[in-house]
């Protein structure tokens, strides 16, 4: 099996269960939060493939996660659209970090970094703040960053656990949304994540299920609210995506050789595969479309 999950061309025709690498992989347990160049393969951002065409030109965008996965290629994206990014990520992520601010640059954009942990709401704050004031003005919000850590039976799930992966994935979204909204312009677009796992819940993942589900409810009641302001809101819901949170505790150390083997494409999604969702929400072709859900799940449907 290669060590890196690319695809060259992400316009050419493929056969999708063909794009990407299959099970079996290796285990390869981190500690959390984990690092995608440490992974195997190394998933696909898009780094070699997303082709740009000034969708977002002018455009100002906060990512949260954006060092690795989903985050990582949504940055990419949108820096090869025409955006300038403001990137934030833990500290221990700074490596995978480096590596986007690397990117964006060679896109000709601009790259903040903001480093910090979302689950304290003065971060939060600070967060939107000094993001807007760096890039002189927000226009795009997108909230990737979240926790995952599977436990097998509610009797293991401690409080502690359940209270961090509720203000990392919730309460996070809540007070950065409500810090960005009064800065962001008629136009502007918020896209929160979800996951399949709102609608299939796996009973290994009680508490991460409840928040991706809280996220959904979240999300539809905001785009009501904010719509009269000419703001959207959508949300993006994937399957399992081959990403560091996955081989850091989301999932079980004994499924990793299998994950994505029972969907009908039979592997993972890899990141570069959700960035175009993200930037079709952020854009203005999507101008008629909020509140929505869109899922990338490779075919295990959303009802």
């Amino acid at each position: 099996m290669t060590n890196v999950a690319t695809t060259k061309n992400q316009f050419a025709m493929q056969d999708p269960l063909e794009q990407y690498p299959q099970p079996e992989f290796d285990k390869q347990p981190q500690s959390e939060p984990g690092l995608a160049q440490e992974m195997s393969p190394k998933p696909d951002h898009g780094e070699e493939s997303y082709q740009g065409f000034g969708r977002l030109a002018g455009r100002k965008a906060l990512i949260t996660g954006a060092d690795s996965g989903i985050g990582r290629a949504t940055a990419i994206a949108f820096a090869r659209e025409g955006a300038d990014i403001v990137l934030n990520y833990l500290e221990s992520e700074e490596k995978d970090a480096q590596e986007v601010v690397e990117l964006i640059e060679a896109a000709g954009q601009k790259a903040v970094t903001l480093p910090g942990d979302i689950s304290e709401e003065s971060f939060c704050k600070t967060l939107v703040e000094q993001g807007h004031k760096a890039l002189g003005g927000l226009d795009i919000l997108v909230n990737v960053a979240g926790k995952q850590q599977a436990v097998e039976d509610i009797e293991d799930l401690t409080t502690e656990q359940f209270d961090q992966t509720f203000k990392t994935n919730v309460y996070a979204l809540f007070w950065i949304c409500k810090a960005a909204v009064p800065l962001l312009p008629p136009g502007a677009t918020i896209i929160n994540t979800s996951s399949i796992q709102a609608y299939q819940p796996s009973p290994n993942l009680l508490d991460y299920a409840s928040t991706k589900s809280t996220i959904v409810a979240f999300t539809k009641s905001l785009a009501k609210q904010v719509a009269a302001k000419g703001i959207r809101a959508n949300v993006v819901a994937p399957g399992p995506v081959w990403t560091p949170l996955q081989i850091s505790g989301g999932q079980p150390t004994e499924k990793i050789p299998n994950l994505g083997a029972k969907l009908p494409l039979k592997r993972p999604g890899q990141p570069a595969e959700l960035a175009p969702i993200y930037v079709l929400l952020a854009s203005q072709e999507s101008s008629y479309v909020t509140g929505e859900v869109y899922g990338v799940t490779g075919g295990n449907p959303l009802p």
